[in-house]
């Protein structure tokens, strides 16, 4: 009998990392600056921008890091409006805090994604800035957005931090808008514990994250343009900004450079897993008429690494009964709208002040299940996750499990 996976357990770090690690320690360079060219996170950079498409690539320390970045390199002016999707994590609103800006929070539908209307009414409230989240990998309609912030010069950043491997249209997500943002935490798509990268085709923005990431006195002499070349437009656009910006000392390391370099070739093979994983689950769910996958848009071709459904037609009772079932067979569903204090339920964001009224939004917070499906996961692995949540919805409304 097959036992019930852990969820939680990402993959191993590949075997070509080790050797390039224990070189790493061997030498104590841990530091990106003290080689004259050619560190770890240089290549990583160069590596990134290449995979992605776009000129530009900076390593930094988290994604949240890399949205703070990207909004103070927009040079926003003090209390600038930033518009945001109010299902997000709780980083996303605290980047906009810590560059001095202020967050405003638009109504996502049940399928995970932004409420177009909501989010066009408020983008004429003074808005300044834009950050997308495509929260758990669900992609928002770009195309609608980028065509309404276009039309009023506001620039976009997209939070792409559960995206990597997801394109729209066949182009990567975190390349739409201006700045791209990505997380290599531990449950990402490539994992490195910590750390994150923004991308963009722009030199001047690219230069002023460099140098405010911590590029102190002549390192940002040490970015260089696509794959690696002298670039003259980055060049001249670090000059105009030395000694301009504050720093913030927001670095990426050596080390999670080479924990994640040897991952990148493994992208596509665990984009190509996860989005079989999870179809396969989200047709055996299906056969329940409680549980509801939402599709995706039709330009959408998702890269996801976990689930996301919804509890449809159940009361309270019903849902803490299913959320209580599956737990005792051994699989925990996160409902983000009634796990205690979780952060990505807008209203335990309490240091944004008073609480906005998304009604739309928390109604479907309160039903959103979460359930991580990591792509290493066999068939009959996933069938035991499949017939343990198939079970919970069948206790919960007293039927026969399908």
């Amino acid at each position: 009998m097959v036992q019930v996976p852990d969820v939680h357990t990402a993959e191993a770090i590949p075997q070509d990392a080790r050797a390039a690690i224990d070189a790493l320690l061997q030498s104590g360079d841990l530091f990106r600056y003290t080689a004259a060219e050619n560190a770890p996170v240089t290549l990583l950079e160069q590596e990134f921008a290449a995979l992605l498409g776009t000129k530009y690539a900076l390593a930094v320390s988290s994604c949240s890091a890399a949205l703070f970045l990207s909004l103070k390199a927009l040079e926003l002016p003090r209390d600038a409006r930033v518009l945001i999707p109010a299902f997000t994590f709780a980083a996303v609103p605290s980047s906009v805090v810590h560059a001095d800006c202020v967050p405003v929070l638009c109504e996502v539908a049940d399928n995970y994604r932004i409420n177009m209307a909501d989010f066009e009414a408020k983008l004429d409230q003074d808005i300044k800035a834009v950050i997308i989240s495509h929260m758990r990998g669900h992609t928002s309609d770009m195309d609608a957005i980028m065509a309404l912030c276009n039309a009023r010069n506001i620039p976009v950043i997209e939070d792409a931090a559960h995206s990597l491997g997801t394109t729209w249209h066949g182009q990567n997500i975190g390349t739409l808008g201006k700045i791209g943002c990505f997380s290599f935490q531990s449950y990402k798509m490539i994992n490195a514990g910590e750390g994150g990268i923004l991308v963009s085709n722009d030199a001047d923005l690219i230069a002023r994250t460099v140098i405010m990431s911590g590029a102190y006195e002549h390192n940002w002499k040490k970015h260089k343009g696509p794959e690696g070349q002298n670039d003259p437009e980055l060049q001249n656009a670090f000059d105009r900004w030395q000694n301009k910006l504050p720093l913030y000392n927001l670095r990426m390391s050596n080390l999670s450079a080479v924990v994640i370099r040897p991952q990148l070739p493994e992208l596509a093979r665990r984009v190509r897993d996860g989005l079989a994983n999870h179809n396969y689950v989200a047709d055996r769910l299906h056969s329940s008429d409680v549980l509801r996958v939402p599709d995706p848009l039709p330009p959408e071709e998702r890269a996801p690494d976990s689930i996301q459904f919804n509890l449809v037609g159940l009361s309270e009772a019903q849902i803490d009964l299913f959320a209580a079932t599956a737990a005792e067979n051994g699989i925990k569903v996160q409902i983000f709208g009634r796990s205690q204090d979780n952060a990505r339920a807008f209203w335990n964001w309490q240091f944004l002040g008073d609480t906005p009224n998304l009604p739309q939004t928390r109604k479907m917070l309160m039903q959103a299940c979460d359930v991580r499906l990591p792509v290493r996961l066999s068939r009959e692995e996933l069938d035991v996750i499949c017939d343990i949540l198939l079970k919970a919805a069948a206790t919960a409304t007293n039927r026969a499990a399908a």
